[in-house]
This record gives C-alpha cells, sequence and structure tokens, in this order.
C-alpha cells in the first residue's frame, strides 16, 4: 500500500513537471532584427538597428527587446561598422554589408541579421571616403521678381572621387537676406537650398558640409539674381586696376568698377551699368569709353602723359553719386602684346582646418576687345607646395569640366599659388598666397576644438597616381587590370594585348593608403602565341605563386599613411614582366 502511495506521488510529479516545462518562456528561440534593411551615407548620420527575442514556443510565444543581450557584428567593416553592445551602425565606405546579432538560445546560438548599403565612400574607410569638396549646382539662378524661388543642391566629392548628394544634410546660407533667403535643414519649415528673393540684386548662396566623423568642413558657393524689386543703395565704389600703362599707338586698357552695399557688404560689378559715368581729366592723354550697354570703361592711349580716369555712380535706390578714380599713364613705347596684365582675385585666402578649400580667379586684360576675361579654367595653375596644397587646373586631359584655381589644404603652412597663360608668344604670370595657419588644439574648450591646421594633423587625403608599365618579349596577348578605389572593375586596363586607350602603359589615381590589387591575364581570344608571365616588380606582392600562363595577381600599397609627414609621398610604379 506504502509503495503505490509512493508510485502515485511520483506520477503526479512527473506530470508537474511537463506541464512547467511546456509553458516556461524562459527559453530564448529566435532573435528578430529591424529594420532588416538600410542605407546609408558615408559621413551621414548613424542607424540603430533594435533586436527582439522570442521566448517560448510556437503556442505560448513571448518577445523582449534583447538590442543590448546580443552580440552584434559587421560582415565588413570597411563597408560598415557595428557597435558590438548597442547595435549603432556607422556608414564607413560604399558597398553592402551584412549586421548580424548572435545570442546563445535555448537549443543554441540564435542569430538574425539586416542589409545594410553604403553610398558616397570608397570602400576604405571614414578617411578615405571624407567629402573633399562641395559644389552646388547650378552655380547661378536668376529670377524676375520677389518671392518666386529656385532650388539649389549640394554635390560633395570624396577623396576617392565618388559623389553623394548633400543637399539635405549641408547648411545653407544666403550673404544677403535681404535679396533672397535660403532653406536649411536647422530651419523648421523650410526645403534645403530652395532659394526665395525678397529685393532686387544679388547674394551668395552658400553651402556648408561639416563631417563630424573627420571634423572637417568643406563648402560650396553659387549666385542668385533677383532681376526686380527694390534695390539695396551702394555706399562705396572702387576702381581697379588702380593705374594702367598704355603705349600712345592707340592701345587700350579696361578698368572694372565694383560698388558695395554698406548694409549686406554684397559687391556688385556696375562698368557696364546705365547708372555710371566714365569720365577722363586730360582726353587729349586718354581716353575713356562711357554709356555703352558693353565696353564701358574702356581707355585708350592719345598722347604721353597722365590722366584720372574716374568713374562717377548714382545710386538707383536714393539718387546719391559715389565715385572712384584710377590713372592711366601713356608712353611712347610699342604695344606689347595683345594680353597686357593677368591678375588673381583675391590676392591671398586662409583656412583654418584641413581639407578647407578656397578658390582663386585668374583675370586677364587685354588690349583688343574683350578687354577683360575670366581666364581661370583657361590657364594653367601651379603651387609652390603641390604635395600640401594642391590646386586644381581644368585640363581636358586630366579632369574634363573641373573648376580651376581649387586650392585644398592638406596640412599646416603656406604655400604660392601662380597662375600663367599665354597670348602672341608672350607669357603672363600672377600670384596670390594661401595658408593654413598655425592653430593648436583645444581640447578645454567648449565644444572642443580639432581638425585645424597644427603639425602633425596632415591629413592622409592626397591622391597618388599608379602607373603599369611593360617589360619582357611578349608583345601580344597579356592584359592587366585593377579595380578604382570604389571597386569599379577594370578602371586601370592595359597591357601588350590590350588594344583601348593608353596601350601598354597606363595610369589612375588612388587615395593615399590604398592597397590595389592588379591581375594580369592572358587574352583568351587573340590567336597569337601565348607565351609566359615573367612576374611583377619589387613593389608589388604576389597573392600567389606566380604561374606562367596566369591569371597572377598582386597588391600594391600607395603610400604610408604612417609616415610622421604623409603628404611626402611619390608616385608608384609597378612593372609586369610578359615573356
Amino acid at each position: 500500500m506504502y509503495a503505490r502511495k509512493c508510485l502515485n506521488a511520483l506520477l503526479l510529479a512527473g506530470v508537474a513537471l511537463f506541464v512547467a516545462g511546456c509553458t516556461s518562456n524562459q527559453g530564448l528561440d529566435s532573435i528578430q532584427v529591424a529594420p532588416t534593411t538600410a542605407s546609408l551615407v558615408v559621413g551621414g548620420p548613424t542607424l540603430q538597428l533594435k533586436a527582439t527575442g522570442v521566448y517560448g514556443n510556437a503556442s505560448h510565444a513571448t518577445t523582449k527587446d534583447i538590442t543590448n543581450q546580443v552580440a552584434w557584428s559587421s560582415s565588413i567593416t570597411g563597408v560598415a561598422q557595428v557597435d558590438a553592445t548597442t547595435g549603432v551602425v556607422t556608414a564607413e565606405g560604399a558597398g553592402t554589408a551584412t549586421i548580424t546579432a548572435t545570442a546563445d538560445g535555448f537549443n543554441g546560438p540564435v542569430t538574425s541579421s539586416a542589409t545594410i548599403t553604403v553610398t558616397g565612400g570608397s570602400g576604405t574607410g571614414p578617411t578615405s571616403s571624407s567629402v573633399v569638396s562641395l559644389a552646388i549646382i547650378p552655380d547661378s539662378q536668376s529670377v524676375a521678381s520677389p518671392q518666386e524661388t529656385s532650388q539649389f543642391i549640394a554635390i560633395g566629392t570624396t577623396s576617392s572621387g565618388a559623389t553623394v548628394d548633400l543637399t539635405g544634410q549641408a547648411t545653407w546660407v544666403s550673404s544677403s537676406t535681404q535679396i533672397a533667403t535660403v532653406g536649411s535643414p536647422e530651419k523648421t519649415g523650410t526645403i534645403p537650398g530652395l532659394a526665395t528673393a525678397v529685393n532686387q540684386g544679388t547674394t551668395t548662396i552658400t553651402a556648408l558640409y561639416s563631417n563630424t566623423t573627420q571634423q572637417t568642413v568643406v563648402t560650396g558657393t553659387a549666385t542668385f539674381t533677383v532681376s526686380g524689386g527694390a534695390s539695396e543703395p551702394f555706399t562705396s565704389l572702387s576702381v581697379s586696376p588702380s593705374s594702367q600703362s598704355l603705349s600712345q599707338s592707340g592701345q587700350y586698357g579696361s578698368f572694372v568698377a565694383i560698388a558695395t552695399s554698406g548694409s549686406t557688404g554684397l559687391q556688385e560689378d556696375v562698368t557696364n551699368s546705365p547708372d555710371i559715368k566714365w569720365v577722363s581729366s586730360i582726353p587729349t592723354v586718354a581716353s575713356i569709353t562711357s554709356g555703352l550697354a558693353t565696353g564701358s570703361g574702356v581707355a585708350q592711349g592719345v598722347s604721353p602723359g597722365t590722366t584720372a580716369i574716374t568713374a562717377e555712380l548714382t545710386n538707383p535706390a536714393d539718387s546719391t553719386v559715389l565715385t572712384a578714380t584710377a590713372t592711366v599713364t601713356v608712353t611712347t613705347t610699342a604695344p606689347p602684346e595683345p594680353l597686357l596684365s593677368l591678375t588673381i582675385i583675391p590676392s591671398s585666402i586662409s583656412v583654418g582646418n584641413l581639407q578647407d578649400t578656397g578658390n582663386f580667379m585668374a583675370i586677364g586684360t587685354f588690349s583688343s576687345p574683350p578687354y577683360v576675361q575670366d581666364l581661370t579654367n583657361s590657364v594653367i595653375w601651379s603651387s609652390s607646395a603641390p604635395n600640401v596644397f594642391p590646386v586644381s587646373s581644368d585640363n581636358a586631359t586630366v579632369n574634363p569640366g573641373a573648376p580651376g584655381g581649387i586650392v585644398t589644404a592638406y596640412g599646416n603652412g603656406n604655400a604660392v599659388i601662380i597662375a600663367e597663360a599665354s597670348s602672341g608668344g608672350s607669357i603672363q604670370t600672377a600670384t596670390a598666397t594661401f595658408a593654413c595657419p598655425l592653430v593648436e588644439p583645444c581640447p578645454a574648450c567648449v565644444p572642443p576644438v580639432a581638425g585645424s591646421c597644427f603639425p602633425g594633423s596632415q591629413a592622409p587625403g592626397l591622391l597618388v597616381t599608379l602607373t603599369v608599365y611593360n617589360e619582357g618579349l611578349n608583345t601580344t596577348n597579356w592584359v592587366v587590370t585593377a579595380p578604382s578605389a570604389t571597386g569599379t572593375q577594370d578602371v586601370l586596363h592595359c597591357g601588350p594585348g590590350w588594344a583601348g586607350a593608353g596601350g601598354s602603359i597606363c595610369t589612375a589615381t588612388y587615395p593615399l593608403g590604398t592597397t590595389v590589387t592588379l591581375t594580369a591575364t592572358q587574352n583568351a581570344s587573340d590567336p597569337g602565341p601565348q607565351g609566359t608571365f615573367g612576374g611583377w616588380s619589387w613593389d608589388c606582392t604576389p597573392v600567389a605563386p606566380i604561374t606562367a600562363a596566369g591569371p597572377n595577381s598582386c597588391t600594391v600599397t600607395l603610400g604610408d599613411i604612417t609616415s610622421p609627414n604623409p603628404t611626402n609621398t611619390t608616385d608608384v610604379s609597378v612593372g609586369a614582366i610578359f615573356n
């Protein structure tokens, strides 16, 4: 009897344990990550992923937020980084990465993942994919009357050459809100980049983008003109150049009149304005054109001597008269070549942060119409410190359509910027200065000041040119290829079997510090003798043992970004040997 009671007690205990096991929700069965797909931009906002745990069984499932209890990981950290405990994702470079959440489940490890697509970078990390310049498109717009609007967009360019739309992330500013306003993300209820006319005049629209990761700032500018409405009165007038020397044989020289508004500081070219009058104090020495739709302010030498050239501007807003003068000296010497002079505007630019840019303009004065021309995109620009302060040129063989005269700071110090133009066998040059002055970091400042041009802060954003050339006896059917810094295949493509542009020697540019993989293959469609592959030059490390028939690959690192001064680098050449 006693045994039967014990057996019944054990059976009841087993049933109780079975029921308890069926109703328990303490075991983690699965994880759900949200969102499952997302797109990020390098330098843009981060993304918070959420992990939800599913407990119990299919009939009695419960859920719980376990974002901070799982282990987060990224399949490609060069594309997207994820905080291992919080699930916060940061874009690093262009590409696609899988972010995975892992935890110990009731029956073993459980996982769930999200697919993250990143644009606007090079895939080599935030340093090489930082935004180094900003352009506003279009560079000028005009409307007829107040309250009309025009949309500008801001396009950023990374150090790898990739582009990204930053219209909604840039801060937009109008130099004269009395003429036009512009929407910006921090202005509630406005559309970023949308300019609205207020009064007659021309204002400069500036977009400013701050890269919080790199602690750099880039800017772009455009002009917005309102042709109708009330105008701002001018408070000062200047004439440029302040003096010229002409020949009495009828040589021409051109003057430019610039009016400035006192309330906004806005400058406007009024040389050909119907409200301006040009006068020569001694017309028998030099004459001056006036009252023309185009061509006002053009002086012509008549006889030896010196005369004063005066510009008189009547304010259209309040009828006050402003004056400015310059001098013309006429000599008996023969006139020079058609290009009389070359001037860089402004004469100097200083910036405060690494990778800040400044834009110079080159203005030429000619002895025949048109007397004044903007030569910014036709002169040859050069820098006395090209590795630290490179300057861009609008050279069709290098970068078609790129604006010239843009200087970028990659270190501290200063440089002389030179513009050179040729005309009729003569060469005219002009110089200006560009500086990134010494500004020590201030950790105690609120907010901390960093990224300025202090020693040791040089940024590894410069581009290095990789050149591939051929050695050996085979001249028919081997090709060498390599992708771009953003992964585009066969951007670099040459070799004895390559009939396209570049032929057997090819070049491509990459961010400083990039590791590039070169691949040599035989052109199978070529019926000629295949030959053998003989190897790579010493500076390209083979990926695997060399095989005579190929394909063969090697890697080369372009510059050392860990050196004390990474801007002191030379371009890299790799030889491929074909036998």
